[in-house]
C-alpha cells in the first residue's frame, strides 16, 4: 500500500515508516502545499493536512498533528507547540521557552500527544490519537530525537528509569511514544480493508 505523508519533517517520516513496516510511506511532494495549523485540537490539524494532501496527489494519505502538554501550565503549549515561542521557532526555542516557563513549578507533568488522520482515495476518513505520559526534566539530555524530546521523561521506562525520549533508541521510543502508539492503531486499522477504504 503506497500513503503519502503529509508532512515535511524527515523525523516524523523515519519514525512512521519504522512502525508501518508493510506501507511503502511516500514524502509529501514539494509542489504540494499544506494548510496552516489553525484547529483548536490535533484532530483538526491532522484531518485538514490529509484532506488538502490527498486532493493535491489523489493517492491516500496519513497525516500527523502532535505536541506537548504541560499540566502547569493548563495544557499549553498544545497544538501550538512548533511555534510556542514564535511563528519562525527553532526546536531549540521552543523547548527552552518551555523549560523556563516551568522553571518554579512544583508540578512538571507533561504529556505527549498524536493525533493522525488516514484519508483513502475517495475522501474516506480515519482517525487515531494516543498519549504518551512523563515529566518535564529541569534541563535537556541527549542527542536523539527532536522537538521536546530532550526533556521528555516518559514515565512508561519506569521509576527507577531517569532517561529523556532523547537518550533512548529508535526502536524504544517508538515502543512507548504517542507517534508509535498512534502510528501501531493506525496499522491495525490499514489491515483491515473495509475500513481502510480498499486503498491497496
Amino acid at each position: 500500500m503506497k500513503l503519502v505523508l503529509a508532512t515535511r519533517n524527515p523525523h516524523k517520516l523515519r519514525e512512521l515508516a519504522e512502525v508501518l513496516e508493510r506501507v511503502d510511506l511516500l514524502p509529501l511532494p514539494d509542489q504540494v502545499d499544506l494548510p496552516p495549523e489553525t484547529g483548536e485540537t490535533f484532530a483538526e490539524n491532522a484531518l485538514s493536512k490529509g484532506r488538502a494532501a490527498r486532493a493535491a496527489t489523489g493517492l491516500p494519505t496519513i497525516a500527523d498533528d502532535s505536541g506537548i502538554e504541560a499540566r502547569a501550565l493548563g495544557g499549553r503549549p498544545g497544538v501550538r507547540s512548533a511555534r510556542f515561542a514564535g511563528p519562525d521557532a527553532s526546536d531549540q526555542e521552543n523547548l527552552d521557552l518551555l523549560l523556563a516557563e516551568l522553571r518554579d513549578a512544583d508540578d512538571r507533568h507533561v504529556a505527549y500527544v498524536c493525533a493522525l488522520a488516514y484519508v483513502d482515495v475517495d475522501g474516506g476518513e480515519q482517525l487515531v490519537e494516543a498519549r504518551c505520559e512523563g515529566e518535564l526534566a529541569t534541563e535537556p539530555r541527549g542527542s536523539g530525537g527532536f522537538g521536546y524530546d530532550p526533556a521528555f521523561v516518559p514515565a512508561d521506562t519506569g521509576a527507577d528509569d531517569p532517561r529523556t525520549m532523547a537518550e533512548l533508541s529508535l526502536t524504544e521510543k517508538n515502543a512507548i511514544s504517542h507517534r508509535g502508539r498512534a502510528a501501531r492503531k493506525l496499522a491495525t486499522l490499514l489491515a483491515d480493508p473495509a475500513k481502510a477504504g480498499g486503498a491497496g
